[in-house]
């Protein structure tokens, strides 16, 4: 009896120790979904057809309870292995090689279990800027940064707790103009991709919680095509949320 019960301890212990290390605050990203529900931290493709999605999923725990969050703002950083960075990735703006390969989407999930969207759903969802060797200190041709943000309307913040993960969006890059003709190079090139951080903001913008690294070592870094690209190159530098909103104005 005292062995069992001993066993039973020792497996309780493993299994608080197991959920502590899940619910650790910061930032995660994967592909396909959250690394809770099988996502996948790299990304191959042959890169030998143009029909296809690829999904990048974001999530983020919380360090303490935040009432009545109104929106978040998301930094993410590409560092390709070549440089320039391939036309492949050119994205979104106006110019680009794929203007329409990328788009965002409200995290699925709108029951606030594993990975559910924060918002409920409720969230609209913005790609503020793409930007190609952004204007930085240390940073060369072969890189890219992100900004998106969310925000839901009034009545609609949310109560969020501390250590659940809750979903962000899903980032969708399709595959046009990968072969062919018209078609865009690069896309066989190993690209390292960092979820800087997410910032959670309440609706008065009071209580901001800055989330700026992974829950463990790399979680909050994928590569696509395997190792090669410096992730360790990828700058810090957050975007506050009065920053984001004003590419708006």
């Amino acid at each position: 009896m005292k062995r069992a019960l001993l066993a039973f301890a020792m497996v309780a212990a493993m299994l608080v120790v197991v959920s502590s290390a899940r619910a650790q605050s910061g930032v995660n990203l994967s592909w396909t979904n959250c690394a809770a529900l099988g996502g996948l931290q790299n990304r191959t493709f042959a890169c030998a057809a143009n029909a296809g999605n690829h999904i990048l999923a974001a999530t983020f725990v919380l360090p303490a309870d935040v009432a009545r969050v109104a929106g978040d703002v998301v930094v993410m950083d590409l560092i390709s292995q070549s440089s320039p960075l391939p036309a492949w990735w050119n994205v979104v703006f106006s110019g680009a090689c794929r203007p329409t390969s990328l788009s965002i989407q409200n995290y699925d999930g709108v029951d606030g279990t594993t990975c559910g969207d924060w918002a409920q759903n409720q969230a609209s969802m913005n790609i503020a800027s793409y930007e190609v060797n952004p204007a930085q200190p240390g940073v060369g041709p072969n890189t890219a940064r992100l900004k998106q943000l969310n925000a839901v309307q009034i009545p609609a913040e949310q109560d969020l707790v501390a250590n659940h993960e809750y979903g962000v969006f899903k980032l969708t890059i399709n595959s046009q103009l990968t072969v062919g003709s018209p078609s865009c190079g690069g896309c066989l090139d190993p690209v390292c991709i960092v979820l800087n951080s997410v910032e959670v903001d309440t609706e008065t913008g009071v209580g901001n919680t800055f989330l700026l690294t992974g829950t463990a070592a790399g979680s909050n870094i994928v590569t696509w095509q395997g190792a090669g690209a410096d992730c360790q190159a990828v700058p810090v530098r957050n975007a506050s949320w009065g920053q984001v909103k004003a590419l708006y104005r």
